[in-house]
């Protein structure tokens, strides 16, 4: 089997655990890749076998069968812009703070690796947005799993976003910003938003505004097969525009239009874990006193 690993850099209190990881996955007869910049930190406090490769964003990751992300949800976000269309299956290891998408912790691991060599496990399909710019500003990697958000920039003055869907006019909004927001997204920023939670199958976008000036405006819930386009303007000259983990200042002026991509992102679920179960354990989603003795929260 060919597994590759991407991470970033963390505290000397983890390293046992990917010790043991890499030994196991070597006992395993594992073909084993690792992110360049993580291989780097890694190399400097574990004892690395000659036969790891390393691979840098843009390589081809053909044949690689699973890919292991390490740290916290910002790490599987970013893994994702590795795997790409190869739509390769992520298994997230928490070693972050949250741990909404990274579900398994480090006292887990060998259970998931039994898990994932004996195949029990599911593929979760979670939906992409994709963020198309004149001119380009994502450097080609202008996919997200979590949200896109459009922001005011150096200046106390709020932006108006007028927003079209399917080139019929939806609204102008007079906020910090506006945030468009994939199921899995529903839980991060725009949940912040006011917006709703969705469940990862749901097939919609959420369009969620920052700050609103107008009360009478509240989040939208639009179909994923739509696309929103956009014209910004403001006492500034510059906004700055978000995809996920990635952010960018542009010009008055730029055209924006988000839809959803044409591939998805494929995530490992193992028995124990599904999205209600975490939604309850990360979000104290129904946390009340009333609930019966011993229900999961």
């Amino acid at each position: 089997m060919k597994i590759a690993i991407l991470g970033k850099p963390f505290d000397d209190g983890s390293l046992q655990f990917v010790q043991d990881l890499l030994d196991d996955l070597l006992r395993r007869q594992t073909e084993i890749s690792i992110a360049a910049p993580f291989y780097e930190h890694l190399s400097s406090r574990l004892a690395l076998p000659e036969s790891i490769r390393t691979f840098r964003r843009g390589d081809s990751l053909r044949g690689v069968q699973f890919a292991l992300s390490i740290g916290g949800d910002g790490t599987l976000l970013d893994t994702v812009t590795y795997v790409g269309s190869y739509q390769i299956p992520i298994l997230g290891i928490h070693t972050g703070r949250l741990g909404f998408l990274a579900t398994i912790t480090p006292d887990r691991i060998a259970q998931a690796m039994d898990a994932l060599f004996k195949g029990h496990f599911v593929l979760e399909e979670r939906s992409l947005i994709r963020v198309d710019t004149d001119p380009e500003v994502f450097d080609g990697i202008n996919f997200g799993l979590n949200e896109f958000s459009i922001l005011k920039r150096d200046t106390s003055s709020m932006i108006v976003v007028h927003t079209y869907i399917d080139g019929e006019y939806l609204n102008s909004y007079w906020a910090d910003g506006l945030v468009v927001a994939t199921p899995t997204g529903s839980t991060g920023y725009s949940l912040s938003c006011g917006g709703p939670v969705m469940l990862p199958q749901t097939n919609n976008f959420i369009i969620a505004p920052v700050c609103p000036h107008n009360l009478n405006v509240r989040p939208l819930i639009v179909s994923d097969r739509s696309v929103i386009s956009f014209e910004i303007e403001g006492r500034s000259n510059q906004f700055l525009l978000s995809l996920d983990s990635r952010s960018v200042a542009v010009d008055a002026g730029i055209q924006i239009a988000v839809r959803r991509e044409n591939f998805t992102v494929r995530l490992v679920k193992l028995n124990h874990v599904n999205f209600l179960s975490t939604l309850r354990s990360k979000l104290n989603w129904g946390l009340d006193r009333r609930n019966p003795a011993g229900t999961p929260v």
